[in-house]
């Protein structure tokens, strides 16, 4: 029965990616600016991020709903908490947070939530204007986008879990003159836009050593409009594998730990992407990341550094990646865990 319960589910996910990317993936059309609201692609999770995204397929604490929500099925304790910042390019800042709750000692699944804001700094507004500059001041205004999700994961079985996070996202660009009449008076309008989304995955323990598979697709969601013109959120389907190499190499040992990770990346807007990951993790302590991401146009080498600690009750971890881009300024990732 859970076979077929597993083949069903596998059936249903693929159909549904492959008929959202049936939408756009027509032969020989060149994948380019076809998205919006392109916030929802950063990788907000500092370990993530070190690991040059390739978390598909790994399990997780409640960070998980960012990229696979099957990745929290298996939360131990009562909750997760976390959050963080990304110094992202251009002066754009990220906060986010995660909160996971395993009721009733997870007979009933795990519950999460997230947010992530996202501030894009201050602007000067303009007017065109007849004198000597062609234009006037109107003012400051500062663009803002924020998302909100609620998820579920559940494990079905000892080598089977599922998860889904369903969120709501909204960009606020701000407000701009849009007439002006004649005894001077202007009209505003306010250029705004939010919608639904969905984002789903799952994730299948293979029996063979750690060697788990993982499968997500993200901001799944109707078309948006902006004035007159619409555009697709950057729906993303993933998938990837990843295994502990010591269990290979070192069987039974607990001094060290060599966690690799491979996602293939199939994007909306931009070509197929293959990322990798490591951590080695000394004396389930101290963690050093490393990670690579093909093909790239500004950034390939991501690294970072991790550090977790396990109390009587609970557990802290403060994570650290470092991402140096070739055009644009090198990107900070920052992310506090705690587990109780």
């Amino acid at each position: 029965m859970k076979k077929h319960l597993v083949l069903a589910i596998l059936i249903c996910v693929f159909s549904v990616a492959g008929a959202g990317y049936g939408q756009v993936a027509r032969p020989n059309q060149q994948k380019l600016a076809q998205t919006g609201f392109k916030f929802l692609s950063v990788t907000t999770d500092a370990r993530a991020g070190a690991m040059g995204e390739a978390f598909t397929s790994l399990q997780s604490v409640s960070a998980a709903m960012f990229f696979n929500p099957a990745g929290m099925a298996r939360l131990e304790g009562l909750a997760n908490l976390s959050f963080g910042k990304v110094s992202w390019i251009a002066d754009i800042d990220y906060t986010f947070g995660s909160a996971a709750f395993r009721p009733f000692d997870g007979r009933f699944g795990i519950f999460g939530l997230t947010v992530v804001s996202v501030e894009y700094g201050q602007f000067i507004g303009t007017v065109r204007a007849n004198n000597v500059y062609g234009y006037e001041e109107t003012g400051n205004f500062s663009p803002n986008a924020f998302a909100v999700g609620l998820g579920y994961a559940k494990a079905l079985s000892d080598k089977f879990s599922i998860g889904a996070n369903f969120k709501y996202v909204k960009q606020e660009l701000g407000s701009a003159i849009t007439s002006v009449q004649t005894d001077g008076s202007q009209s505003f309008t306010n250029y705004s836009a939010g919608v639904a989304a969905f984002d789903f995955g799952i994730l299948y323990r293979t029996g063979f050593k750690s060697l788990d598979f993982g499968m997500a697709v993200r901001n799944f969601s109707k078309e948006l409009k902006y004035v007159e013109e619409g555009f697709q959120l950057p729906l993303t389907f993933k998938i990837g594998l990843s295994m502990n190499a010591t269990d290979l190499l070192l069987p039974g040992n607990k001094t060290h730990g060599l966690l690799l990770s491979v996602d293939a990346v199939h994007p909306r807007d931009y070509p197929e992407q293959l990322n990798l990951g490591a951590e080695y993790l000394f004396l389930e302590t101290v963690s050093l990341r490393g990670g690579y991401s093909t093909p790239n146009d500004d950034h390939h080498f991501s690294a970072g550094a991790g550090l977790q600690k396990t109390f009587k009750n609970y557990q802290f971890a403060l994570d650290y990646a470092y991402t140096p881009h070739e055009v644009f300024d090198t990107v900070n990732r920052f992310s506090v865990n705690f587990s109780f």
